[in-house]
Parts: C-alpha cells; structure tokens; sequence
C-alpha cells in the first residue's frame, strides 16, 4: 500500500475560495454571486480583490440561479455559492430550466454538503444532491478529496464551457494531494494500484479509503484505490480496467446509496461487466445533528466500514 502522509488539515470550501480568487485574477469574467453565506463560502478574499465582480443576492437562491443565468449571456463566468441543500433542492426548477436546459455556463458552488454539515442536522444536510445534479443533462459534476484538489477543481470549471456542480464540505480533513496538480475533468485518479479490490471513493471518504487500504494490507488484502473526483463525466476506462483486473468492488461516498456514485459504476458494471459490489453510503435514511466524526461513523462512513465492505465483497467474489 502506497503510504500517503500529511502535515496539514484544512476544509475543502477553503480550497474553493482559493481557488475562486485565483480563477478572478486569471480572467476577468470570472464573476462571483452569494446568498448571504459569504464567510461560510470562503468568497471574502474574492470580494476584497474585485468588489465590482461580486453581487451579493440575501437569501434568494432561486433569484441567484437565475440571475447567474443572466450574465453568461453577457459572456460572464459566474459561480454561485450557498450551502449544497440550498444550492440544489431549493432551486432545483431553476437550475433544470434556466441552466442545464439551456446550456448556460454556471458554475454551481455548493458548501457543507453532506453528512459533514454536522450540528446544523437533517434540515440541512443534503444527501441526494449528487444524484440530483448528475441526472440532469449537460451537468458536470464534481466532488474534490482536499483543499488541494478543490482549489485545482475550482480553477479547472472557470476554464470548463458549460454547467457545472462542484460539492465541497466544511470539516477540516487532511491535505495529501499535491498543490500543484493539474486537475482533469473526468479523468480518474489513481491513488493506489492492487490486484484484490477496486475501491471507488469520492470527497472526505478518499482519504478513509487510504486509511481502510493500510488495515487492509495488514490483512494481506492489496486494495486498488481511486479517487473519483468527477462523477459526470464517469471515467468509465478507468473503472471497468481496474475492476476487469480485481474482480470485485467497493464504492464509497458521503451521500445517499441511491443515486450516487455507487449508482453510476453499477449501472456501468451492469451493462459491461457484471461484478460484485459493495456500497459504503448512507443508506436511504435523513442525517440527524452531531459532530462530523460522530456521524460518519454512526451512518457507517469511515475506514472500518470500508474494510468490513472490502471483506463482504471479497467473499462474494470468491
């Protein structure tokens, strides 16, 4: 198992407004919208640099989607920021029509997505927004590990013609990407090659997936690890080569089991090489209130689950 170390913790929004700031210098399109969450989305250093390319919109998200809309026309580069259950469920009718209908170059920028959100509770962890975004057509989708590839993500969807929806959380998790990566939209990221099992993990359950790979070789278990950043477009190559090579499969992610990642790779596997497979997820049930760490292990979302997943599926297999 290939050893991967870290030195510093950060939250992935602050890649995101990082990101942002660095995307506004580059291009003078890039354009930033706000309901009433600026501190929360981490836009502050945006606003302070070009103060003329922000518009705060209050607690309007339905108004934000559409006047974001709007100013693509004009050949503008907008990203709209709001917690995920705001920036999807509540506007979803707007973003269906105003956006990905008509094929309008919005950047979706959606914090404190998940379980993660912790105390704020069920209200307000959204768990079905990945599934939402993802069936809407044109819409690319994207779930960055860390800091570093949030940033990366952040500067690569400014560069992206057409919609976006880039998920990001609050809690401080592990920085181990490297800061100067070049992201790839749809491009798979192979954190460590194995031979007995290929574990898909998106967002904060990445660096779980690194941590259940280390229990695992001390099992004798060699886990074949990549991180999923982008869930639309699928990297379906990288898939169905790793999973061809292992012959079995776990998928993990901070989001509900129906309509996720898990989703996409079955549909995948399904149609071109039907395989066991094990979901770690949140299984079709709301979240409650509690402390980021207290939830994912409650609702079965840390490296223990994924080794318990891995050996469930291996079994299958064999």
């Amino acid at each position: 198992m290939k050893k991967y170390t870290y030195t510093e913790s950060k939250d992935t929004r602050s890649g995101f407004g990082a990101g942002l700031l660095e995307a506004g210098r580059r291009n003078s399109n890039v354009v930033a919208l706000c309901a009433d969450l600026v501190a929360s989305l981490k836009m502050q250093d945006f606003i302070n640099e070009f103060p003329d390319r922000f518009i705060q919109i209050g607690i309007a998200e339905a108004n934000m989607i559409g006047i974001a809309a709007g100013l693509t026309i004009g050949g503008k580069i907008p990203f709209t920021g709001t917690f995920a259950n705001f920036s999807t469920g509540r506007v979803y009718d707007q973003i269906r029509q105003s956006v990905a209908y008509s094929d309008k170059n919005v950047k979706i920028c959606a914090s404190h997505a998940g379980l993660t959100l912790g105390e704020d509770g069920a209200t307000h962890q959204i768990l079905e927004d990945i599934g939402l975004m993802k069936m809407l057509p044109g819409m690319t989708v994207i779930n960055p590990c860390d800091y570093n590839q949030t940033k990366a993500a952040t500067l690569a969807i400014a560069e992206h013609e057409g919609p976006v929806y880039l998920r990001f959380g609050r809690p401080v998790v592990p920085i181990f990407t490297d800061a100067d990566q070049k992201f790839e939209i749809g491009k798979a990221w192979m954190v460590n090659e194995g031979a007995d099992v290929s574990i898909f993990a998106t967002g904060h359950l990445v660096w779980e997936a690194i941590k259940a790979g280390e229990a695992l070789a001390e099992l004798g278990i060699d886990a074949e690890i990549i991180n999923i950043h982008t869930i639309k477009p699928l990297d379906e190559e990288a898939v169905l080569k790793s999973v061809a090579k292992t012959g079995c499969v776990v998928t993990a992610e901070e989001h509900n089991r129906l309509g996720g990642l898990g989703d996409s790779i079955a549909q995948l596997l399904a149609v071109n090489n039907p395989t066991p497979q094990e979901y770690v997820a949140v299984n079709d049930s709301f979240g409650e209130s509690g402390t980021p760490a207290q939830l994912m292990t409650k609702y079965g979302l840390d490296a223990e689950h994924i080794v318990k997943a891995v050996q469930k599926v291996i079994a299958r297999k064999k």
